[in-house]
């Protein structure tokens, strides 16, 4: 019993200290929040003032900055309003140049014009017929510059080329010894439209016939070439008869109507006589000289002792192989003109396959003959 009254003796002195120190600290508490309360107090109440104080401040020169910033953008809002007024201005100022420009003001140089006489074919050799022409070509596509000179090389004719309409007009200002130009309508830069205007504008280059160049066929294209100033049309892709007519037309250094019609008629009696129509051969490859040639000596070298290799097989009776050799010079005489040959060979491979060879002599010596001939009239085009 002692020992459980020490103990509630003790947890009572403790409970004691335990509120004493309590009180204490109360106390100590109590004693601190009058001194740090006023500072708080003290501190701010100074920053508030001094923010509100700075906010208008600052906010001052940022309502200023916000101000002007719509009056800026009213400024640039204004200015688109003035761009398009500038393309208002501008648009009319094109139309009346494709009116009045068109220099159509001053008409058009009197030309002389020269009938062309009735042709065949025409091909690279004919143009050699205008040697010495000088011709600018006003064309952006490189392409169609390669034809231009592919079709015009060696013929003595000679070709200058402008990239755009301004290049055109800038080589004409240097030097306008040009009898024609062949203008595509449609460049960059300067169009081949204006470039026409401006050259009909200038009586320097009355001597000039402007030739449009075009895929537009349609009739109010073609009205609008003209009104421009493009005395002739020419259609892309460039067709060779078509350019030859032109410069025989209008061209001066040529030979009179008179004498090529002439020559026309000499050269069509000579060729009746002949068994190669080279013309009719060179078109077959394309007007590819070259490529002709080749062809040509292929056959000269091949073919020339045919007449000898079929008297063999035919006394061999081999008419297999008869028929074989006969085939391959039907197909090659019939791609190099040799019409006449070809008609022949056609004629004899019909009647040996009806009587196998025994017709075959009644053929034999005329077959040699135009063989030997043709022969002849390709070695002089070699």
């Amino acid at each position: 019993m002692q020992e459980y009254q020490n103990l509630i003796i003790g947890g009572i002195v403790v409970v004691v200290l335990v509120i004493i120190a309590l009180m204490f600290v109360l106390k100590n508490k109590k004693s601190d929040t009058p001194t740090t309360t006023p500072q708080p107090k003290q501190t701010p109440p100074t920053p508030k003032p001094q923010v509100k104080k700075d906010e208008p401040k600052q906010e001052a020169p940022k309502t200023q900055e916000t101000q002007a910033a719509p009056s800026i953008l009213k400024e640039d809002k204004t200015e688109p309003q003035a761009t398009p007024s500038i393309l208002k201005e501008e648009a009319p100022k094109e139309e009346p140049k494709k009116t009045e420009v068109p220099t159509q003001a001053r008409p058009l140089p009197t030309r002389t014009k020269r009938e062309v006489p009735a042709h065949g074919k025409i091909n690279k050799e004919n143009f050699k017929e205008f040697a010495g022409l000088r011709v600018l070509v006003a064309e952006d596509n490189m392409i169609n510059q390669k034809v231009i000179k592919g079709l015009l090389a060696d013929s003595g004719i000679e070709l200058v080329i402008a990239n755009d309409g301004q290049e055109a007009i800038d080589i004409l200002e240097k030097d306008s010894n040009f009898e024609f130009v062949l203008m595509d309508a449609h460049m960059p830069n300067i169009d081949g439209f204006e470039a026409t205007r401006i050259i009909r504008a200038n009586p320097a280059y009355d001597h000039i016939l402007v030739v449009a160049l075009s895929g537009d066929t349609a009739a109010d294209d073609i009205r609008k070439m003209q009104d421009a100033g493009m005395e002739e049309q020419l259609e892309k892709p460039l067709k060779m008869d078509a350019l030859y007519d032109v410069f025989y037309t209008y061209a001066k250094n040529i030979a009179t109507q008179q004498e090529e019609e002439e020559v026309v008629e000499e050269t069509a009696q000579v060729d009746d006589d002949k068994e190669l129509d080279y013309q009719k051969g060179l078109e077959t490859c394309g007007s590819d000289e070259g490529f002709y040639a080749e062809i040509l000596r292929e056959f000269v070298d091949t073919y020339t002792d045919a007449a000898d290799r079929l008297d063999d097989l035919i006394i061999d009776e081999d008419f297999n192989r008869v028929h074989e050799l006969l085939h391959e010079i039907l197909g090659v005489t019939a791609n190099i003109g040799a019409d006449k040959m070809h008609a022949l060979t056609t004629e004899m491979k019909a009647s040996l396959k009806e009587t196998d060879g025994e017709s075959y002599a009644d053929y034999a010596e005329k077959y040699r003959e135009k063989l030997d001939k043709l022969i002849a009239e390709i070695k002089e085009h070699l």
